[in-house]
């Protein structure tokens, strides 16, 4: 019994020609390929799929030729026209079934609840904290009109970009991204324009993300300094009182025009602070955005943006929390609605207002996916589904959106606030005290310093590439061009931090 293991012919050469040979090519590929027992039927969709003979006598010859010498030998390896194709390759077990081993193609491929996931990942970005501010400027209904009827043209659009690659014909177009799509269409003109609109939307992008990583560490400093010091600025801010607050930032933007009439009850906690050091060399507009360039500057400098890859998951936490934070402030403060159709009220604002092109611009870069979406959906595992998967991630997204804008312009209080003090950013209407708010901000700030270079990594990879063919053409190349983004984003969170306008 012991003699059936063993290999007919022996492993020990005598010539010096094979005496090395085993020590290197022990570790070839075709010796590292799994052997079989003899198979019945294949472990797949369909249960009674059987194995071809053909590929039964193949693993049959690999089978002979591992008996033949051990596993360590040359001289008698199976040739390469005996090994089997990645797609023959199976792994049998003992009760005679066998599982086809997946090629690597299929083996990297993504099922359609991973694909959708990664859209509304992708999608949900810092438009979200304006979309209460979108609703307010158009009005209720309007607003909630518009974000439906945005949502679905610009599903239609990203469908006719899913769709364009497989009308070309006599094309091979698997590897084919956005640009080079629209080069086909359109020519030269359109891959330039691809670019340019491509840029426009991911600098934008950058120049708010600065904004409110300005916005969120100064609140973030100016809570902790606050506790520290058991400090209140009840005193100074108009708002609720009460321990779910709400304040109002600018309450000269009452429509009537008269400040006194929103009755606010403040309180007076500790001491409130004095115009000092800390807020000379702490403030949201003057000393915060210069602030991050230390920090963010030599990030976008790195050549690769693969280290803060891994934090994106961080993007998801922040987005859950904010939608657990949105239902929470929306159980304790209720809901405050009056419908007033055209006029304005004390308090409310009409259904349906002429700003309404602020909400529209939002939501088109809040909808907005279509240059990365031919990427994303080749990783999806059956093609088949795209058009399917795409409209079901662009549902969640439109939920999410209609779930946080409806609850927070809903809830905010009203009265003694009015709706009009709803700010681009709605976490400014929490006081920087309140410790949920607190947590959501600096979950957003990490999030907002972990994503920031990755964006400055794609403009660079887009704008070095077509201009001279390098990614990485020199560092002075790089430095320039962060110099110029950066510049961007500091001069916008100093003179104009208004997120809401910047995003239109």
């Amino acid at each position: 019994m012991e003699d059936e293991g063993r290999p007919l012919l022996s492993s020990q050469y005598t010539g010096e020609t094979y005496s090395n040979r085993g020590s290197t090519d022990s570790l070839d590929c075709k010796v590292k390929r799994p052997f079989h027992v003899e198979p019945r039927n294949i472990v797949d969709d369909d249960p009674q799929k059987r194995i071809s003979a053909e590929a039964a006598i193949l693993n049959s010859r690999v089978h002979y030729y591992g008996r033949l010498t051990a596993s360590s030998d040359m001289l008698l390896s199976p040739p390469n026209h005996v090994i089997p194709l990645n797609e023959e390759l199976y792994v049998y077990s003992p009760l005679g079934t066998a599982f086809k081993v997946p090629d690597g193609d299929s083996a990297s491929k993504n099922p359609s609840i991973v694909t959708i996931f990664a859209i509304w990942n992708t999608m949900m970005g810092t438009s979200i904290l304006s979309i209460p501010w979108g609703i307010k400027q158009s009005g209720f209904t309007l607003g909630i009109l518009i974000l439906i009827l945005t949502g679905l043209l610009m599903l239609y659009c990203c469908y006719i970009v899913i769709k364009s690659p497989k009308a070309i014909p006599n094309e091979d177009t698997s590897s084919w991204e956005f640009p080079d799509v629209c080069r086909f269409y359109f020519g030269k003109t359109g891959q330039w324009s691809s670019l340019l609109f491509s840029m426009v939307s991911l600098i934008g992008a950058m120049v708010v993300y600065w904004v409110l990583m300005s916005n969120f560490l100064y609140n973030t400093g100016q809570g902790i300094q606050n506790f520290v010091h058991n400090i209140s600025t009840s005193d100074s801010e108009f708002g609720t009182n009460g321990s779910d607050r709400v304040i109002c930032p600018f309450p000269k933007t009452n429509p009537e025009g008269n400040d006194t009439t929103c009755t606010l009850r403040l309180s007076s906690v500790g001491n409130s602070s004095d115009p000092g050091a800390f807020e000379h060399y702490w403030s949201k507009t003057r000393t915060v955005p210069l602030y991050l360039i230390v920090l963010l500057l030599p990030l976008l400098c790195f050549r690769s943006a693969s280290f803060f890859a891994r934090f994106t998951f961080f993007g998801t936490i922040s987005v859950v929390y904010l939608i657990v934070l949105v239902t929470i402030k929306a159980v304790r403060l209720g809901f405050h609605l009056e419908f007033h159709w055209l006029d304005t009220s004390q308090f409310f604002v009409p259904e349906f207002r002429q700003f309404f092109p602020n909400f529209t611009g939002i939501l088109t870069l809040a909808f907005f996916i279509h240059n990365c979406i031919i990427t994303l959906m080749k990783s999806n595992k059956n093609q088949d589904n795209n058009v399917r998967d795409l409209s079901v991630a662009y549902l969640l997204v439109g939920l999410t959106y209609l779930y946080v804008g409806v609850l927070i312009f809903a809830a905010f209080p009203s009265p003694p606030l009015y709706k009009d003090c709803i700010e681009p950013n709605f976490l400014d209407n929490f006081p920087s005290s309140d410790v949920l708010v607190f947590v959501a901000r600096f979950l957003l700030l990490f999030q907002m310093i972990t994503v920031y270079p990755l964006l400055g990594y794609l403009v660079r990879v887009q704008i070095m590439g077509q201009l001279f063919g390098n990614h990485y053409p020199s560092f002075l190349h790089i430095l320039i061009l962060n110099i110029f983004i950066v510049g961007t984003g500091v001069a916008m969170a100093m003179f104009y931090p208004n997120i809401g306008s910047i995003i239109r």
